[in-house]
């Protein structure tokens, strides 16, 4: 049994994401294998909050290259929350 814990990973706070929360959009690093259905609970359980829908984003592992080093970034997956009208989360507010 997963619990809330699991299945969010953190918020991601970035120029694009910290414009989306005007919209009543949020986004999070979420585990690999979370459907749509564990993110609204776990994100409904943490926060206490009404979710209206969710998207989700496979963000694929890039190549990358430090001097003759080579490697990989990592594989991320994103969730986009938008919740209810009238609605915030205090993890985004500055």
């Amino acid at each position: 049994m997963k619990t809330a814990y699991d299945v969010i990973i953190r918020p991601l706070i970035t120029e694009k994401t910290t414009s989306l929360v005007e919209k009543g959009k949020y986004t999070f690093e979420v585990k690999q294998g979370a459907n749509k259905i564990e993110v609204k609970k776990a994100i409904e359980e943490l926060f206490d909050v009404n979710v209206v829908s969710i998207n989700i984003i496979n963000v694929r592992k890039k190549a990358r290259r430090v001097g003759r080093y080579d490697g990989f970034t990592p594989a991320v997956r994103k969730a986009i929350v938008t919740l209810q009208e009238g609605q915030t989360l205090d993890v985004f507010e500055v």
